[in-house]
């Protein structure tokens, strides 16, 4: 799989990121309460290819249920770039919606069914690119 390397940022640019990804992303939609709520549109790398390349002080935690998913927002325009994911704790779950359109070629979305999580993991294994 070829990569691109894909710059994004939140809202005002405070914080800035870098992430390796096919220049044809495929993303997930999830239905689960704060992505509904939010509108993240999901792209789980490794860590090995996501880069925080500015902002790491303007960044705010927030936390919740598990306490495994760090969610991390601006805390001066309120928009989440990224994440680290409750699926994968190990890797970066970045929002396509803050990725600079310039790099992306397409974006294939398939919907996340949270309440029903083993089914929805099975049906989009084929779209991740999380393992190295």
């Amino acid at each position: 799989m070829t990569f691109v390397t894909h710059r994004g940022a939140c809202h005002c640019g405070r914080v800035r990121i870098e992430v390796d990804a096919p220049a044809r992303l495929a993303a997930l939609d999830c239905n689960c309460s704060i992505c509904r709520m939010t509108g993240f549109l999901h792209l789980i790398v490794p860590a090995s290819r996501f880069r925080l390349l500015a902002g790491a002080d303007a960044l705010v935690e927030y936390t919740f249920n598990t306490g495994t998913a760090k969610h991390r927002f601006c805390r001066h325009c309120g928009v989440k770039a990224f994440y680290v994911p409750r699926s994968n704790p190990d890797g970066y779950d970045v929002n396509v919606r803050c990725l600079d359109r310039a790099t992306i070629e397409a974006i294939e979305v398939a919907p996340f069914d949270d309440t029903r999580r083993s089914e929805s993991e099975a049906a989009i294994a084929h779209l991740s690119i999380a393992a190295d």
